[in-house]
């Protein structure tokens, strides 16, 4: 697994934070694009800023972390919190793991996702649970070398309204 290094990001001009509404348009792009590439999903940039929008303007539903080069989010987490009566405590929902293409390959989503692992270390958070796409064999051996494993519970969903 690799580990979350800021001192590395930074001798690459790379750095984590926090995601702020001045990212929205970056954070958009960066979803309509993962959306773009998946047949389960249609890009709505419209609805996607709304979500952004919601998860940004109130930091009790979750955060975005977000991945920056000097000019523009290069790769972005988005964590949801809920609570688990399993575990007796604050969970994470992460979702949307995404790196822009022209980054992907060289190793920038582990730091990522690392980040978000210590993130919800420091504020004891009790598990973080896993959404992938089950189409994307190459996802799945993302997330299995950062330590995530698959487990007797499986996502079901109910759309509500389009």
């Amino acid at each position: 697994m690799a580990q979350y290094n800021q001192d590395l990001l930074n001798s690459r001009g790379l750095k984590i934070t926090p995601a702020t509404i001045e990212d929205l348009p970056d954070l958009v792009e960066l979803v309509a694009n993962l959306l773009d590439e998946q047949a389960a999903f249609t890009s709505n940039r419209r609805k996607h800023e709304r979500g952004i929008r919601l998860i940004l303007e109130n930091p009790s539903r979750g955060r975005i972390i977000a991945l920056r080069n000097e000019d523009h989010v290069i790769g972005m987490a988005n964590l949801l919190f809920t609570i688990s009566t399993a575990q007796g405590g604050f969970v994470i929902l992460l979702e949307d793991v995404i790196m822009h293409p022209d980054f992907r390959d060289q190793g920038l989503g582990s730091h990522l996702v690392d980040y978000v692992i210590d993130f919800a270390k420091q504020k004891d958070f009790k598990r973080i649970n896993l959404l992938a796409d089950t189409l994307s064999e190459r996802s799945h051996n993302f997330f299995a070398r950062l330590g995530f494993e698959h487990c007797e519970l499986s996502p079901m969903r109910l759309v509500l309204s389009q």
